[in-house]
């Protein structure tokens, strides 16, 4: 901007001489601050076009309206010949009184600061209610939160993957939960833009609002959610803030219930305008300051909401306004009826059950309105709710859902992409539902191709929930209610390292390979495949030795069976440094079952195999899943690839995970009953012992519960219930690392104290 054209616009039009001319931040005009003779003004410079003119003399007639209701704002300094505003050839030069006052943004925040915000802005939009303009009504600006889809197209503009899928997360939301309401929502002129540097304050109380540009025709309850947004900044409790305001807002202009309850998904669209729109303007001005802050706030606040439960928000909202409580069922009403409607057989996690509303990435919500951290669901690989897979899903089923008896795109872009996950060798996939589905037919492929009848299993194993998954998990049949092993089934020693009395690691795993050798050898010729996992889950996260795989694999094949991977729990890049748990023991299966966290939540499995094998079941029974890789699955599990992938998440696992571990092992140190910490990537184990060396449940139950009162979900598993199962979404960050650590500190220090008690009493 040329100031030699400043200055003389400045004395010609206006008679200010020598004025000193600061540069101000601006998004649709060129701003600067003017100094002379004691006298201080605002200068806008707008490109010379139609439609800025309009737009000037709507903003001067508001201005005029609300200075005389006693609003205090900017008001327009006439030229030397009565005009509102001057222009050249290129430029339109308008100047505004400056206001006096600290910026919002610069102030100490009180209850009564909050309260008269809240009251400003009630005022302001009785006030414009009052005013109609038809270029406001046509304004059409991706400012307004009406518009916010008109934003969306910057996602790609957001450099940070994991960033860019929260803003997607809210664009969602706002599809769910705003739109269906967008013709009910009451209309009228808003200013659109209370931010906090547009705000001014004097001694606890709003003494002006300045910067009219972006008013347009919207939702009334933007306004308030507008001002919201950036009060809340920075604040550790921001529901509390938000609260008062409303109260304040309600009590001058009230609120109805419908607006009420949309305020926290509307909060996160403007925080989401905020940060796509400095994500674009970045690359026009990628050295402003002004950018570059309002962006670091507006992220803060996006990843603290995201942790804020939106039924709490939405009952402390409506609560501020004197409107009851959104009613849930009461959760003993919930337990009658589940069970009156299901069997015992179902269980439920933790003493005190909890009845869950919802859930985003890497926390759960439930209908008291608690934010759970969620490090137990491994099913949810990249997050609950992921916008990707949930709009993948969304999609797919409103355009195609059939079988695999057609020919569609999907099922030949996702298989070609899960292949490529694999090794030359494994090149042949068959989609089913289920993890237990993938395992019942990866034992009927193994027994199809060999012309065989036994099964391997390790002792402690879990393979699914079928007739067929049960007689070859030993952590069912031989277990309460079980059948037993079945004689075609063979059972070899979990080969766990730890607290067993069998020598060193090297010595214990050469006796547990020797076991596994002596079965083969007395069954030889007559095992049709062996089934592990590379970690054993419900064996207490027990990994493998390392030689172990390989060494049995020789054996069984050698004898004419095939080698099975249950990769259900471990696979998808939840080991970190692997995508596949196999890869851990350099050795390559011939069939590989996939299940859980294929879908992030959605029923589908797969079963992946050799050319070889797959023939062999080509023996005339067509093999035919109603549902498995149909449109909807295929879309969704190519969605969870591209999330992995994009997001960069088995790394986050395995820089997370090692983080956990290490922090786990400190932990160790200290409290001696962490007695083994193992596991890989986000797929870990803490076995307790007591005192005298036995398992200790106990602790690991009330370890379990407490964290659940804590609102962090962890659970239990192994032969004793003694094991801490950790398996979060690979969201998880090491924050969230930290905070778990920091409560399994805390209540490890208080058994403590009560073990101490115990003993001097």
């Amino acid at each position: 901007m040329n100031t030699k054209e400043i200055r003389s616009v400045l004395r010609h039009e206006y008679e200010i001489k020598e004025p000193s001319i600061i540069p101000l931040e601006g998004y649709d005009s060129i701003n600067f601050k003017i100094i002379a003779s004691g006298h201080v003004y605002v200068l806008k410079v707008y490109e010379n076009q139609s439609q800025n003119v309009h737009s000037i003399n709507v903003e001067n007639e508001v201005l005029s309206l609300l200075n005389e209701q006693g609003i205090k704002s900017s008001k327009p300094v006439p030229t030397l010949t009565g005009s509102l505003f001057c222009w050249t050839d290129k430029w339109i030069y308008r100047l505004l009184t400056y206001l006096d006052g600290n910026f919002l943004a610069e102030s100490h925040h009180t209850k009564e600061l909050y309260n008269s915000f809240g009251t400003m802005l009630a005022k302001l939009d009785n006030c414009l209610a009052t005013y109609e303009h038809p270029q406001i009504k046509a304004k059409v600006t991706q400012w307004d939160l009406k518009h916010f889809q008109k934003n969306w197209k910057y996602l790609e503009e957001i450099t940070i993957a994991r960033h860019r899928s929260l803003v997607y997360y809210y664009c969602v939301q706002y599809k769910e939960h705003v739109m269906p309401l967008q013709y009910e929502l009451r209309q009228s002129c808003i200013h659109n833009d209370a931010n906090d540097w547009n705000i001014l304050v004097n001694n606890d109380h709003i003494s002006g609002i300045i910067d009219f540009g972006d008013m347009c025709h919207s939702w009334l309850i933007n306004e308030l959610v507008i001002g919201l947004t950036y009060i809340l900044m920075n604040k550790e409790h921001p529901l509390q803030v938000a609260s008062t305001v409303i109260k304040a807002y309600h009590k001058i202009l009230p609120l109805e219930e419908r607006e009420i309850d949309i305020i926290y998904y509307l909060i996160a669209a403007r925080l989401c305008t905020s940060v796509l729109n400095s994500a674009h303007t970045k690359k026009q001005k990628p050295d402003s300051a002004y950018i570059t802050i309002s962006e670091k706030a507006a992220w803060k606040l996006l990843h603290k909401w995201i942790t804020i439960n939106p039924l709490l928000a939405k009952n402390v909202f409506r609560n501020a306004c004197g409107f009851e409580k959104n009613k849930t069922k009461p959760l003993q009403t919930q337990l009658e009826r589940r069970k009156n409607n299901l069997s015992d057989a179902l269980s439920l996690s933790y003493t005190k059950p909890i009845q869950m509303y919802g859930a985003a990435f890497q926390y759960m919500y439930d209908t008291d309105g608690n934010t759970f951290l969620d490090a137990y669901n491994n099913i949810i690989q990249v997050g609950h709710c992921h916008p990707d897979v949930v709009r993948a899903g969304q999609l797919a089923m409103g355009k195609l859902n059939t079988n695999t008896r057609y020919i569609y795109d999907e099922l030949l872009s996702y298989t070609d992409k899960l292949l490529n996950k694999f090794p030359p060798e494994l090149n042949k996939v068959f989609l089913v539902n289920s993890g237990s589905a993938a395992s019942d037919l990866a034992i009927r492929l193994a027994k199809t191709h060999t012309k065989k009848h036994k099964t391997l299993v390790l002792e402690h194993g879990y393979h699914g929930n079928t007739q067929n998954a049960i007689e070859i998990s030993h952590y069912k049949y031989h277990h309460k209610g079980g059948n037993g092993r079945q004689e075609n089934v063979l059972q070899t020693m979990l080969p766990k390292l730890f607290n067993v009395k069998l020598g060193n690691d090297k010595k214990a795993a050469a006796y547990y390979i020797a076991d596994a050798i002596q079965i083969i050898n007395e069954n030889k010729g007559q095992i049709a495949a062996f089934i592990a996992e590379p970690i054993v889950g419900c064996g207490g996260q027990v990994p493998l030795p390392q030689y172990y795989l390989m060494e049995v694999y020789k054996g069984i094949r050698q004898q004419g069976g095939v080698c099975i991977s249950d990769e259900v729990q471990v696979g998808f890049g939840r080991l970190g440094k692997y995508f596949w748990g196999y890869q851990m023991y350099d050795v390559i299966p011939d069939i590989v079952v996939l299940g859980k966290p294929i879908g992030n939540g959605h029923p589908m499995a797969a079963v992946v195999t050799t050319t070889e094998i797959a023939q062999s079941f080509d023996n005339g029974m067509e093999f035919f899943s109603s549902f498995g890789g149909n449109p909807v699955s295929c879309a969704i599990g190519e969605a969870v690839l591209h999330v992995l992938d994009n997001e960069d998440l088995p790394e986050n696992a395995h820089k997370v995970g090692q983080y956990l571990k290490n922090g786990l092992k400190k932990l160790k140190v200290e409290f001696p009953e962490l007695a083994d910490i193992r596991g890989e990537g986000l797929f870990l184990g803490v076995e307790l012992l007591d005192h005298k060396n036995l398992p200790n449940t106990v602790l690991a139950k009330k370890i379990k519960n407490e964290l659940r009162e804590k609102h962090i979900l962890i659970s239990t598993d192994g032969p004793y219930d003694n094991v801490l199962k950790i398996k979060p979404p690979l969201y998880f960050t090491k924050e969230n690392a930290n905070l778990l650590l920091s409560e399994l500190r805390i209540i490890l220090e208080n058994q403590k104290k009560i073990d101490t008690f115990k003993v001097y009493n």
